[in-house]
């Protein structure tokens, strides 16, 4: 049987999709604008208040922080290349918001219990 998935969840899948995808497009182009970098946030906290269900808080928040650390520490390593610190750098904008929207709301689920 096919489990279904709440409307939000697809919008917070489409919302992760897009937001990838427009970090890798802003990195080619060069422009990390305020703009972008706002809209990269808001999409980062869409996708973790909606993506992530609460039986997935603990991948996720363990997945986000591994994105992170390689993220922040590979465009160092690869800081010869511009594109890939670009991608990176975008990247961390989604992910930083998307992970302490969950882990937030991972303290709560802790709390209440």
């Amino acid at each position: 049987m096919v489990k279904k998935r709440s409307p939000g969840f697809r919008v917070g899948r489409w919302a992760f999709l897009v937001g990838v995808v427009l970090a890798v497009v802003f990195a080619f182009i060069g422009q990390m604008s305020i703009e972008v970098v706002s809209f990269l946030s808001i999409i980062g906290i869409i996708v973790g208040l909606v993506n992530v269900k609460d039986e997935e808080i603990r991948a996720f928040l363990l997945s986000g922080v591994v994105l992170i650390i390689a993220s922040a520490f590979g465009y160092t390593a690869f800081g010869i290349f511009e594109i890939i610190e670009r991608i990176f750098n975008g990247l961390l904008v989604i992910f930083v918001p998307a992970t302490i929207v969950v882990a937030i709301r991972n303290v709560f689920v802790i709390a209440t219990n």
